[in-house]
């Protein structure tokens, strides 16, 4: 795909992106923790886009991929200002967030934030408030005292190094709920979620579905189906949830228009 461009914030990050023009609405990849825009699922769709004419956007967070910073520098408030921040930049009008995993907490504080901007959304394995519902709630005695003595403590990972889990992501991530308090989502959503996921669990997105409210919401669940799902049935999954919002908001625009 080339050499990736790169966007100066008004926080003085250096955020890389690939960007390609096309239909609207505007589809953005926004990836998990950790993760970066090189990954499977973005590569895929980027792909399926420019195939089908469609405007695409994919981005590293700060501390992520090529992009500027440290990971440990950074927290879920300053990758949602990220997140923003290139969505003011690089998009114009309607977007679909495509969010996965932690891109799926940020895609729900997006919509949170700026309604009125999306037209859709799809989420892969979405974690939201997993800062405080599973880092947090999980903590040893021992791990807390270490998080206040050095500011930071290890996690493994079943998909790569050990996370370093920062205090400060901790306390910001309790800025950054998404299901203490009534979320709106007030347009086409699909929630794909794996049964076989280690990360986030079932449960969990059950407790999304019903805690949001929409007009038209939807959960998959895939049995065994892991966190990463990026095997093919998984791919087609994610881009038949996409098709199935991009047509949605179609019919809609249609019917507005014909109205008129």
């Amino acid at each position: 795909m080339g050499a990736p461009s790169f966007l100066d914030t008004t926080q003085g990050r250096r955020l890389a992106y690939h960007r390609s023009e096309g239909t609207g609405p505007w589809i953005v990849f926004l990836g998990g923790l950790k993760s970066d825009m090189e990954g499977t699922k973005a590569v895929f769709l980027e792909e399926w886009a420019r195939r089908n004419g469609r405007a695409f956007l994919r981005f590293d967070y700060s501390g992520h991929g090529e992009s500027s910073g440290a990971f440990t520098d950074g927290c879920i408030g300053d990758w949602a200002a990220d997140t923003a921040a290139a969505i003011a930049a690089l998009t114009q009008g309607p977007i679909i967030p495509v969010g996965s995993s932690m891109g799926g907490w940020q895609a729900l504080l997006l919509a949170r934030a700026q309604p009125q901007r999306l037209a859709g959304l799809v989420t892969i394995a979405a974690a939201p408030d997993f800062t405080e519902d599973g880092y947090a709630a999980s903590f040893t005695p021992e791990q807390w005292q270490k998080l206040e003595q050095s500011g930071q403590v290890e996690l493994p990972s079943d998909y790569m190094e050990p996370y370093v889990i920062t205090k400060r992501m901790i306390e910001d991530g309790r800025n950054q709920l998404v299901l203490r308090s009534p979320l709106d989502l007030p347009f086409p959503v699909r929630f794909l979620q794996g049964t076989a996921d280690t990360a986030v669990s079932v449960e969990t997105a059950v407790k999304l579905l019903e805690h949001a409210t929409g007009p038209d919401m939807q959960l998959k669940l895939v049995k065994d189906a892991d966190h990463r799902f990026s095997d093919g049935p998984c791919l087609g999954l994610i881009l038949g949830a996409l098709e199935e919002v991009l047509a949605a908001h179609e019919l809609k625009h249609s019917a507005a228009a014909f109205a008129v």
